[in-house]
């Protein structure tokens, strides 16, 4: 069935799916992590029973997400012995630390903590609740922060040397985890997670609304709560994507220009192509539509300054422009498109009618799935623009598979793809029915005296107090 085609082809392919699949668990439960946070603080310092209800909310689907991410990232280290073991054996004595501190920092202190965000309020009281569910999302931090340290790496190595197996071997471990950009992609991506989740909780807040659930409370501080994010943090992403921009110009110039669609060069200014069709083998874009200079101001802030064009590179060094193209304008449509939206709510808010703009709603609502869509697009755009190397300038892509064959490869991507919608199609099904429940005002008891243990046994569902305050 596969005999005809490449085995690296499908190899790329089913990491790429796996990737798509797990990246949209942890964009998720690193801003829930820290929304969960911020509820808990919000609930111990004012005392307010909608913070305390929507911790509740939100928890169960953060573990549901979270167990996903885990799962969904643990068959793709599996792959870089299957279907990447030169890529694992040139670069793991660099990656492979790496990965490991993950593990001993981030997933120890989670797993630590997880449990007691979860089901120990009772157990062990608020102060040491929210110090633990505090801990949670500072875990899903360091995760992110080794992990973008190491896809960091592949796309501007730094403090390596290669010995005599042809292996990266590390030099200086603070140029290999600060790498140059390491800074401008954790930043990058933590606030996109941000943003993600404020448009899926900013999205279920304003699906209450126009339900006009009776208990309200809830679904009215979720919403304000999301729109303040979305106005707050949206034009910090968009300059942070300049910089972001920026970074790439000068260490991966032939990215940013198959992103911007150049394949000539411009020495006294490039334009902005907003509209076109790339064609990479005809080097040039068809029906484009663009705005002189606009591109050389935004990526040098000269109107006047220079860009190379794709055909400054050999055809077998340059990323495909006609995907990255289309994929980075999707990224950056949606994140102005947030900013709107914030704006919106802002004017909204402003006036009184935050809570009743039936339109405002419904604008959170569509938005709502649009973050994934962006953190997917801004990933296709990183990962296939440092095409056609797996380190960017050292080691290609086709010198790191496997030596497999291609239906070998080819069979395991489609058992992936029908492993991976059936259980993580029901794991999403299941959320979207978590979030459809009403958000109430109060769930459950929220007041007691202290924290419910005696010399360690813990009373059981019958021992409640009564009136006057006896067991």
């Amino acid at each position: 069935m596969f005999e005809g085609f490449d085995a690296t082809f499908l190899a790329r392919l089913q990491f790429a799916f796996t990737v798509s699949f797990h990246i949209i668990f942890p964009a998720f439960s690193i801003g829930l992590a820290s929304y969960l946070t911020v509820l808990n603080g919000l609930h111990l310092i004012t005392g307010k029973p909608v913070y305390r209800s929507l911790f509740d909310y939100w928890k169960t689907i953060f573990a549901v997400a979270f167990g996903m991410g885990v799962v969904s990232g643990i068959t793709m280290s599996y792959q870089f012995g299957t279907n990447w073991s030169v890529f694992s054996d040139k670069t793991g004595p660099v990656l492979g630390p790496m990965m490991g501190y993950e593990v001993l920092t981030a997933f120890f202190l989670e797993a630590g903590f997880l449990g007691v965000m979860l089901f120990g309020r009772e157990r062990v009281g608020e102060k040491l609740h929210f110090f633990a569910t505090a801990m949670v999302g500072l875990g899903t931090l360091i995760s992110a922060t080794w992990i973008l340290s190491v896809n960091s790496w592949m796309q501007t190595p730094a403090g390596y040397s290669i010995n005599e197996a042809g292996q990266f071997v590390p030099e200086d471990w603070w140029a290999i985890i600060f790498n140059p950009s390491f800074p401008y992609r954790f930043v990058h991506m933590v606030l996109a997670a941000y943003l993600t989740t404020a448009l899926v909780v900013g999205g279920v807040g304003a699906l209450h609304l126009l339900r006009r659930d009776v208990d309200t409370p809830g679904a009215k501080t979720m919403f304000s709560m999301a729109m303040w994010m979305a106005v707050a943090v949206s034009p910090i992403q968009i300059f942070a994507g300049d910089l972001h921009g920026l970074n790439t110009l000068e260490h991966q110039p032939a990215k940013v220009a198959a992103m911007e669609g150049h394949y000539d060069d411009h020495p006294d200014g490039a334009p902005l192509i907003l509209f076109g069709l790339p064609d990479d083998e005809e080097e040039t874009v068809h029906y484009e539509i663009g705005i002189p200079k606009l591109s050389s101001l935004i990526l040098t802030h000269e109107w006047d300054g220079a860009l190379r064009g794709l055909k400054s590179w050999p055809k077998d060094e340059r990323p495909p422009a006609e995907l990255i193209f289309w994929t980075f304008r999707i990224m950056v449509a949606i994140g102005f498109a947030m900013l709107a939206l914030g704006l919106w709510s802002l004017w909204a808010r402003w006036r009184g009618h935050l809570y009743e703009e039936p339109w405002l709603h419904r604008a959170a609502l569509f938005m709502s799935p649009m973050g994934f869509v962006a953190v997917l697009c801004g990933w296709i755009t990183t990962e296939v623009g440092r095409q056609p190397f797996t380190v960017y300038g050292l080691l290609r892509t086709v010198e790191s598979s496997s030596p497999l064959d291609a239906p070998a490869v080819g069979t395991s991507l489609l058992a992936f793809i029908a492993v991976y919608t059936a259980v993580f199609g029901a794991g999403t099904f299941y959320i979207l029915r978590l979030m459809n429940r009403p958000a109430l005002a109060i769930t459950g008891p929220v007041d007691q005296d202290g924290p419910l243990r005696s010399g360690g046994i813990m009373p059981g569902p019958s021992h409640e107090k009564d009136a006057t305050g006896h067991v």
